[in-house]
């Protein structure tokens, strides 16, 4: 539970510095939203009127200070009749858009998500399919073909690989739409149609990762003991299989829930080829525009998700193997290290003292106590006069 609680507290102190950052940066940045949203021709005085209006004429800090506050009260920008009203949580407003940070990322994150979620399933289940064909024909053509493509895959840019896919499936073949995308809600048969695309885009460019990652792994877990005893005692190759993926659990956890954060926090480029409204279409766009406030609060939603999802396969770690979590007990004050289903505790030392003087001599030079041999109640046993006779 502590470990677990120290976790947690390290992300927020990450969600805290990258927040920090990201509003030091874009201070220090020459960038000006007042000066848009004051128009032409702009006085100085509308020009300070302005950046008082939307929070800009404060030092850093204490902006960072109000931010963080109106995401838990909210905020109001301005005041009498010509104030807005951001509700909680508030992480800023677009004057540009005319609407909250916060109803601007909930209505993208829909389209964010259901990218991500395609995306990861397919790239993980062809990358390990792929890695594991080629660790076992190690060397032959399977193993020659996926070290190849993933080769390619891993060095070529997204938006060759999309652009591709469109004149190809899209132009050529007429089989998939070219962009665009449709609610779930309305069209699941045409939701999964217009994101296919992206999903295989994304697939072929990551699942390259996990290819050589599995392929590399298996071939040394193959070639380990327990693999060769396991083989030497007649188990099938298939089980053997599973055994070394399941050594592989803890890696692949681990990068799957790192792809996962970044895809939830936007895929720019794939969003923008493939014209999709999610996160990464907004920071581009605002990014375009100098729209501050929305440049932040998505950067801040990325950190967020990219941070829960390393959260959560910190948490998922020890349940995958029992070692981590008997290693987190043994670290904290309440473990009892003589606790017989310990792990860690089997491989304590032995005590040398306790080594070097496992009997006690003097009981050492009299193993057999003689007087149990002339027990009375033994009729049959020898007397000492018989015995010396």
């Amino acid at each position: 539970m502590i470990p677990a609680l120290q976790r947690v507290a390290r992300s927020v102190l990450v969600l805290l510095v990258v927040m920090t950052l990201t509003f030091a940066i874009f201070y220090l940045a020459p960038i000006d939203p007042a000066l848009q949203m004051c128009g032409k021709p702009c006085s100085p005085e509308d020009l300070e009127a302005a950046r008082g209006f939307m929070g800009f004429d404060q030092p850093w800090f204490v902006q960072l200070g109000t931010f963080l506050v109106a995401i838990f009260t909210g905020r109001t920008f301005g005041s009498a009749e010509v104030a807005v009203q951001c509700a909680a949580p508030c992480l800023g407003y677009s004057f540009q858009l005319h609407q909250s940070v916060t109803e601007l990322i909930v209505d993208r994150f829909p389209v964010t998500f259901s990218i991500a979620l395609g995306a990861v399933a397919l790239q993980a289940l062809f990358g390990i399919a792929a890695g594991a064909l080629a660790a076992r024909r190690q060397g032959g053509i399977l193993d020659r073909t996926v070290t190849g493509v993933s080769v390619v895959a891993a060095s070529a840019p997204a938006f060759v690989v999309g652009l591709l896919a469109v004149v190809v499936f899209a132009l050529q073949l007429d089989l998939l739409p070219s962009g665009g995308y449709e609610p779930f809600t309305e069209s699941p048969l045409q939701w999964a149609r217009h994101l296919v695309l992206p999903w295989i885009t994304l697939a072929f460019l990551n699942g390259a990762v996990y290819a050589r990652l599995v392929r590399s792994s298996m071939i040394e877990q193959l070639g380990l003991d327990y693999a060769r005893t396991a083989r030497a005692a007649g188990l099938p190759e298939r089980r053997i299989d599973r055994y070394a993926l399941r050594n592989l659990a803890l890696p692949l956890t681990t990068l799957i829930a790192l792809d996962i954060g970044a895809l939830l926090g936007g895929s720019v480029i794939t969003e923008r080829i493939f014209g999709l409204p999610g996160l990464g279409a907004l920071l581009l766009d605002a990014t375009s525009t100098a729209d501050l406030p929305v440049i932040v609060g998505t950067t801040l939603v990325g950190s967020l998700l990219i941070v829960l999802a390393n959260l959560c396969a910190d948490l998922a770690r020890p349940l995958l193997d029992r070692r981590l979590a008997a290693t987190g007990r043994r670290t904290s004050a309440l473990s009892d290290p003589t606790d017989p289903t310990d792990p860690d505790s089997l491989a304590d030392p032995v005590d040398p003292t306790e080594a070097s003087s496992p009997v006690d001599p003097t009981e050492a030079s009299s193993p057999v106590d003689p007087t149990h041999r002339t027990t009375p109640s033994d009729p049959k046993a020898p007397t000492p006069q018989e015995t010396s006779s």
